[in-house]
């Protein structure tokens, strides 16, 4: 089954779609820069211009940097505060006339590394951290979900962990890989005294340059970079949508040779 995965982040929108069969794009994605300011409309309206580009049916899955409950955000960290309380399922399917189902970023990401990457068959307690603009996670137990966790916005030392150890905060500040491995250590040090994980799965952008930063690090847990890196979220929100789409009795034909040889 293919269906179009949309991930909305703090700098960028992008989408693509995905077989949830095998956990892979079956396009290249798409990626539009997040609208400033992002406004309920304005980011609807990205959205709708990256459906556009696809030929696809069904639902929509769509991650979001915020708690979602029932399609609701419930809170806007990285993205315009009048976000709070919009029922994003609403908003998107009247803005392109397809049914959607919104996750939390983190935890689309998560789903998709407990199903197809770093944490696939891992028992007891993972944790998946975006790092990114901000810091997001995923907490699985046993491989269950335990939905918006949202722990980068935990306290560390008299500032919010993302404050303290997003990439954001790594450019915005210069800090060498070092420095900055000392203060995600701080972070992880933290979670793991909390949390007692078995495993850290480190993804969102700053994941492609894992060799910089994971063998600084010095907490007792093992950290590993996520194995679906950037698209993770997209992957992780068709995933989400699955059984939405079953629902509905859509059924879908995989990749053609020709789309498989495109993406080769």
């Amino acid at each position: 089954m293919i269906i179009l995965g949309i991930d909305i982040g703090g700098s960028g929108i992008k989408g693509a779609l995905v077989d949830i069969e095998r956990g892979m794009l079956t396009t290249p994605y798409q990626r539009i820069p997040t609208p400033q300011p992002s406004t309920p409309d304005a980011v609807a309206d990205v959205v709708a211009r990256i459906v556009g580009q696809f030929q696809s049916v069904g639902p929509v899955g769509c991650t979001f940097p915020a708690i979602i409950k029932q399609g609701v955000a419930y809170s806007a960290a990285n993205v315009d505060k009048s976000w709070i309380a919009t029922d994003g399922d609403r908003l998107l399917e009247q803005k392109t006339g397809r049914r959607f189902q919104l996750i939390n970023d983190a935890d689309a990401a998560g789903i998709a590394e407990i199903e197809f990457g770093a944490g696939k068959g891992k028992a007891g307690v993972v944790m998946m951290l975006t790092i990114g603009t901000g810091i997001g996670s995923a907490l699985f137990i046993d491989g269950r979900l335990v939905p918006n966790t949202e722990l980068g916005h935990m306290e560390v030392r008299g500032k919010e962990a993302e404050h303290r150890a997003s990439d954001r905060i790594r450019e915005k500040k210069k800090l060498g890989w070092k420095q900055w491995a000392a203060r995600v250590d701080e972070v992880l040090k933290r979670f793991d005294a909390l949390f007692s994980p078995t495993l850290f799965i480190i993804g969102g952008g700053v994941s492609k340059k894992h060799e910089k930063f994971l063998p600084l690090l010095t907490v007792r847990t093992p950290v590993v970079p996520a194995q679906l890196l950037n698209e993770a979220g997209i992957i992780g929100a068709a995933l989400a949508t699955s059984g939405m789409a079953r629902s509905d009795g859509v059924s879908l034909p995989s990749m053609t040779i020709q789309e498989s040889e495109m993406r080769d």
